[in-house]
């Protein structure tokens, strides 16, 4: 009985072997791959970012210097937004004033999301520094390496991160160019420069010139060598890895609106606030349209000079002065400007359909500065020194 039990339940067990494999998922072929997974590594924090605090009973006397500024600058020059400072890692201040949407009179908060205006550019230096680092591509590549039909020659990724390159307005050219209603992509911008062939305005290297194309153009090869789309890589690679959960690239009509997401503003006849529409410029990315807390902001600053995405020596690339062919030095780095007068001066402000946005960093002092805000407020300089002044003098260590 035995002997014929064996016999029987072999085939039972052979038939269930067949089973557990044929319903295991199908493999697809390389040429699929490709198409579903980037050929770029994912950043992994190897800790968490974590916010601190400085302890109330050693800025009771800034809060209170600050909280009467924001409501002084909020009734004479109509800032509506955030102000956030840290000092040696720790955030001193961080507090909001004004409205979100003025017609409910909702009051901004730290879920408010604004957009960076050009702030956004450092985001794109630090994903083409990532490829970088990885070997995926070179700092004197050129364009047209990777867009072969890209009309101006010789301009290398160096010449784009600190606006050496000499290309035309992509502003320009999609207000006298593009015929389509909707406001075109990366993609479509890239394609109506090879189309439309706007002469440049000078050869690569030889001055500094301040360009949104430049950035465009960034982050399409970043598009172009990660196999991701610019949204995706910068999610993956920067917002996910460093813990900024309500952070985001946004394109006009081929993105949804998020929760708390603001509109930018300007005040008509002194009294009344006009929400500013979107244009023919709003799809594109990479020279603009990232949308953040000052909180998640602040995350981006520790990661970024604690060593979580990019070496020391890498991070010294981007903080340092560009030159011309000639020598000349110039006050940008990568997706950076470095005051003129002092090195140690990092920052950057953008200034977009209502949004004015600062982020300053006083390497020698560990200090940080975060202004947002969306009703075109003008005094974005001013205000950070004010707020820097007041915390260097009140703080106690």
């Amino acid at each position: 009985m035995k002997k014929y039990f064996k016999y029987a339940i072999l085939p039972i067990i052979v038939t269930l072997i067949f089973l557990s494999f044929s319903t295991k998922t199908e493999i697809p072929p390389s040429s699929d791959l490709v198409k579903n997974t980037s050929n770029t590594t994912k950043i992994e924090v190897k800790k968490p970012i974590l916010v601190e605090y400085y302890p109330l009973e050693k800025t009771e006397k800034i809060h209170h210097k600050l909280d009467s500024l924001l409501h002084r600058i909020n009734k004479r020059n109509d800032f509506n937004g955030s102000v956030l400072v840290a000092k040696n890692g720790k955030i001193v201040y961080n507090s909001q004033v004004g409205y979100a949407d003025f017609k409910k009179k909702e009051p901004i908060n730290k879920t408010s999301l604004f957009q960076l205006a050009s702030v956004s550019k450092q985001f794109t230096a630090t994903a083409i520094m990532l490829l970088y680092q990885e070997n995926k591509i070179k700092l004197t590549d050129t364009v047209t390496n990777y867009f072969p039909d890209f009309p101006y020659e010789h301009v290398t990724i160096k010449n784009l991160l600190n606006h050496t390159a000499g290309l035309p307005k992509y502003f320009w050219v999609a207000e006298h160019k593009w015929k389509k209603e909707a406001a075109p992509t990366n993609s479509e911008m890239m394609e109506l420069l090879a189309s439309s062939k706007v002469q440049r305005f000078f050869k690569p290297g030889r001055n500094f010139d301040y360009s949104n194309t430049g950035y465009l153009v960034l982050a399409s090869i970043v598009e172009k060598v990660s196999g991701l789309s610019f949204s995706t890589f910068v999610k993956q690679n920067i917002f996910d890895p460093l813990g900024m959960k309500n952070s985001f690239v946004y394109s006009f009509e081929n993105d949804s609106v998020k929760k708390n997401q603001l509109v930018g503003y300007r005040l008509y006849r002194g009294w009344r606030h006009l929400k500013i529409n979107n244009t023919v410029n709003d799809a594109i990315v990479g020279d603009k349209n990232i949308y953040t807390t000052s909180e998640d902001l602040f995350k981006w600053t520790l990661g970024l000079n604690n060593g979580e995405l990019l070496s020391q020596e890498t991070l010294s690339l981007m903080y340092t002065k560009g030159k011309t062919v000639s020598g000349r030095e110039i006050p940008y780095g990568f997706g950076f400007r470095i005051d003129p007068k002092d090195d140690n001066i990092v920052y950057h402000h953008g200034k977009w359909n209502g949004f004015s946005t600062g982020l300053t960093q006083y390497l020698d002092d560990n200090m940080v500065v975060i202004v947002l805000e969306h009703s075109s407020y003008k005094g974005i300089t001013s205000l950070t020194e004010s707020v820097k002044f007041i915390v260097t003098e009140n703080l106690s260590v």
